[in-house]
């Protein structure tokens, strides 16, 4: 079984969340217990979903966490979006985090792809 910090996805989506925390601290303080905490529990959740999922005892479930954590992305680009366009975050700031969150989805994708086609919940989840 592979150690979740190995998979690229997860390496990627951590990253992404440390950048999101960074950003997320321009945000009005008004937005603390509203969009600040939103945006930073949906980016925390991608790597979550990646590691909880990878510990799982069958690819079924393995994959259903894989979902959960592209849903989260999801999320994620549209509270930047959002927080963008409230004119919180300019355009540039948030460029970098949007590209990012459609590679980590094509990722995750690709990832939930083969996970769901394995046999076994040996197999090793590699790479992803």
């Amino acid at each position: 079984m592979q150690r979740f910090q190995d998979i690229k996805a997860w390496q990627r989506s951590h990253q992404l969340t440390l950048d999101i925390y960074r950003l997320s601290s321009v945000l009005p303080d008004s937005e603390r217990y509203g969009l600040i905490s939103q945006i930073r529990r949906a980016a925390a959740s991608v790597p979550t979903n990646i590691a909880e999922g990878s510990k799982r005892r069958t690819a079924q479930e393995y994959a259903r966490f894989l979902n959960v954590a592209e849903a989260s992305l999801a999320e994620l680009e549209y509270l930047l979006l959002l927080s963008r366009d409230l004119g919180y975050v300019t355009k540039p700031a948030v460029e970098k985090p949007l590209r990012e969150t459609g590679e980590i989805a094509r990722m995750l994708n690709a990832l939930r792809s083969r996970v769901a086609r394995l046999p076994h919940p040996n197999h090793s989840w590699a790479p992803g």
